[in-house]
């Protein structure tokens, strides 16, 4: 019997050691998470062109959640992004399908020296400290992206090489874009913009995970109305093997 007392006991012991080695690394490992977890937006808006265009207005989705709001957007309201030329006025226009940035200017042109310019368009940017952790693996419903996001699409994920890649849930869709100007009957106009939401943190190596969504047009001749732009979205990017934190 006594024997029997002191194997249980050793047990219990071993259990007790056990459950409090466990619940030691699980906050550890939370501790380190919640320390270390850095979440951005970083966003992109390229426009080039190889002639003069005159009397511009354009009106270019803004990254926003379903309820019009995002970092991106409260940048713009105060021109907070970098690059917007001096001579633009930009304003932004918002309703529940989507935000835009109407900009409207005398002149765009990246033509040098009789040339197109395209290798050194009209670059918009903004890197941004996100107040809270990104929804990086289905931000299609809550997170910024360029809306209104029509005919989403699930497609294949391709690397750069043309490559599938396992990592990641892709989509393709339209968004409208608006442009109104002058120009060459020939004039080819480019719009391209990116967003990324990413979360960067260190429990004992360095880990993130992301997501990126981007959209692109080409315009040939005088624009006086809405075309559409093709939209790209990558979701579940990178790790996921992080601990859940308490409100």
């Amino acid at each position: 019997m006594d024997k029997i007392i002191k194997i249980a006991a050793g047990l219990f012991i071993i259990i007790i050691v056990l459950f409090g080695s466990i619940a030691s690394y699980n906050a550890f490992v939370e501790k380190a998470y919640r320390e270390s977890l850095k979440s951005s937006y970083s966003y992109t808006c390229n426009i080039s062109t190889d002639s003069v265009l005159t009397n511009v207005t354009l009106f270019i989705p803004v990254p926003s959640d379903t309820a019009g709001n995002s970092p991106i957007i409260e940048r713009f309201s105060v021109r907070g992004i970098e690059g917007i030329p001096p001579t633009w006025k930009t304003t932004l226009m918002g309703s529940n399908k989507g935000t835009y940035v109407e900009i409207k200017t005398p002149v765009i042109s990246t033509v040098r020296n009789g040339t197109g310019n395209n290798e050194n368009p009209i670059h918009l940017s903004l890197e941004i400290i996100a107040p809270r952790a990104v929804s990086t693996g289905s931000p299609q419903d809550t997170i910024a992206l360029f809306r209104p996001v029509q005919d989403l699409t699930k497609t294949e994920c391709i690397d750069g090489t043309g490559a599938r890649t396992e990592n990641g849930v892709c989509y393709n869709f339209v968004t409208p874009v608006y442009a109104d100007y002058a120009s060459s009957p020939d004039a080819r106009v480019t719009i391209n913009s990116e967003i990324v939401g990413r979360n960067e943190w260190r429990i004992f190596d360095p880990a993130k995970n992301e997501y990126r969504s981007s959209i692109s047009v080409v315009m040939v001749g005088e624009q006086h109305g809405w075309t559409r732009a093709n939209g790209f979205l990558k979701t579940g990017i990178g790790s996921y093997d992080t601990p859940a934190l308490a409100q």
